[in-house]
């Protein structure tokens, strides 16, 4: 088994933080689909830094007799059938992304992944809702457990509105891109690290 140079299995209480966002066509997490899904998976390197390592994402096909509200299709933008989206089922999806997070899980000596998500109650109940109705078996996710970057960034920040920590973080924010699922994973898991990284600056200015 690979083993990270400096696996994370102390710092989370043996969870791998794993930075997910999904895009949907509504808010039912029973009735609405999936329609894109990204992961990002974050590592320390030798010095503990925390940083991005793997990007997964895919477009998702609408799940048979699912119900497609048209006014969360207009705010993402997304055409669900378009046929450039290379869209696979959700089963596939999520065997796809689960892969390579279960295999970080081990390399990072963790007992389990646990959701990363801007205001993540969203994104954990409608990846629970698609882990059910797929049948998958091994979910590599604690099933409801979850890390807040909205609360994070009104502690570090003063501000709970993605874009708007990610100003005041000095990231780049393209308004263009946002809402879709792997660029507004990218900008979360970028200041997720952002604040690991701080807080890791300022027990060891403590400590001097």
């Amino acid at each position: 088994m690979e083993i990270s140079q400096n696996p994370l299995s102390n710092r989370f209480r043996g969870y791998l933080p794993v930075i997910v966002d999904i895009e949907t066509a509504g808010f039912n997490a029973k009735k609405n689909p999936l329609l894109e899904i990204a992961a990002i998976i974050v590592e320390q390197d030798q010095d503990g830094w925390l940083g991005i390592t793997e990007k997964h994402h895919c477009n998702i096909i609408p799940f048979k007799n699912s119900e497609l509200d048209q006014a969360a299709l207009k705010f993402t933008g997304i055409d669900p059938y378009h046929p450039f989206r290379m869209s696979i089922d959700e089963k596939a999806a999520l065997t796809q992304l689960f892969a390579p997070i279960r295999a970080a899980v081990k390399r990072n000596e963790c007992k389990r992944a646990i959701l990363v998500g801007h205001n993540p109650a969203f994104d954990i109940n409608f990846l629970n809702a698609a882990i059910e109705r797929t049948q998958q078996k091994r979910s590599p996710f604690h099933p409801f457990s979850t890390f807040d970057t909205a609360t994070l960034g009104g502690l570090v920040f003063g501000q709970t509105v993605l874009a708007k920590i990610a100003e005041a973080a000095g990231m780049e924010w393209d308004n263009q891109r946002a809402h879709s699922a792997l660029y507004d994973a990218e900008q979360t898991a970028e200041l997720f690290c952002i604040i690991y990284n701080r807080w890791k600056k300022l027990l060891a200015f403590e400590a001097a």
